[in-house]
């Protein structure tokens, strides 16, 4: 009779918890927006971070809410955008992909005051020495973006890492490996950007002594388009929201006396030869 007993204590106790538990389940249930699946269905499930949330979910889930923009998913770009903005019922903002640029152009035979570096062959570890190069604003060359990039997007070139843009997705992986910030990822409303292709902020003088390339704050770029380039602390830069693609930015580049306004993106035939020469090596 005690085990009958027993079975009968655990057979209504666990009614009991059954119950309960349906109740807390209605109570504390939290209606998810049917919305967010269906974002979720358009994005392009790359799970980069590159949006700036930990991933598709979380972006989805933050567009729904309107805590992010439906153009905020640099993977998907435009069309990624058209589709989540046609899931929410509203009208898409004019956007751009977002794609990489590198802040130095400088080779390893632009370079003045090498040092022989036998250390861990990483960026994050050289920059951490800081003696592997006389300019402490350029590109160490160790290929710690090339390591980040997941679609094979980036490659090493005599030095510097020189970007694929058919492969590339924006995701911003590049960006955040670079020790030095010499990535940034810019909006290309054009096939191909200008860019300042240096970060040196020392007088011009000094950066002649370290590197054959590097701006030296003459101010050319910014005589010509006064409204598109700005120069502080002796380095040019170049304000992309006045950025149109229509000027006739060929001369920035003709009037640049270091060479260090330079175009990114398609075309790029230099760098297609070069790598063509590396794959043959």
């Amino acid at each position: 009779m005690t085990l009958i007993y027993a079975a009968i204590v655990l057979f209504g106790l666990t009614l009991l918890f059954a119950g309960l538990l349906g109740i807390a389940k209605e109570k504390l249930r939290v209606d998810e927006d049917p919305r967010i699946g269906k974002v979720l269905d358009v994005l392009p499930a790359a799970n980069c971070g590159g949006c700036g949330f930990a991933g598709c979910a979380d972006f989805a889930k933050a567009v729904v809410e309107g805590r992010a923009d439906v153009g905020g998913c640099p993977v998907g770009g435009p069309s990624c955008a058209e589709k989540v903005a046609a899931v929410l019922g509203v009208e898409v903002v004019k956007t751009w992909p977002y794609r990489p640029v590198i802040h130095c152009r400088a080779r390893r035979e632009d370079k003045h005051g090498l040092v022989p570096y036998e250390g861990v062959q990483s960026c994050v570890e050289a920059n951490a020495v800081g003696v592997t190069q006389a300019c402490t604003y350029g590109c160490l060359g160790f290929g710690d973006c090339v390591a980040s990039c997941e679609y094979d997007a980036l490659h090493m070139v005599e030095g510097l890492p020189v970007v694929d843009y058919d492969k590339c997705t924006g995701c911003g992986a590049c960006v955040k490996a670079c020790p030095r910030n010499l990535i940034e990822r810019i909006p290309f409303k054009k096939e191909r950007m200008l860019v300042v292709g240096c970060s040196n902020h020392e007088p011009g003088k000094s950066v002649k002594q370290v590197c054959k390339v590097g701006c030296i704050g003459c101010k050319a770029c910014q005589r010509l388009f006064a409204n598109l380039f700005d120069v502080k602390d002796n380095l040019a830069y170049i304000n992309y929201d006045n950025y149109t693609g229509e000027e006739e930015l060929d001369k920035a580049v003709e009037k640049c006396p270091a060479g260090s306004v330079v175009f990114f993106g398609q075309p790029k035939p230099q760098y297609e030869e070069i790598l063509a020469e590396e794959a043959t090596k």
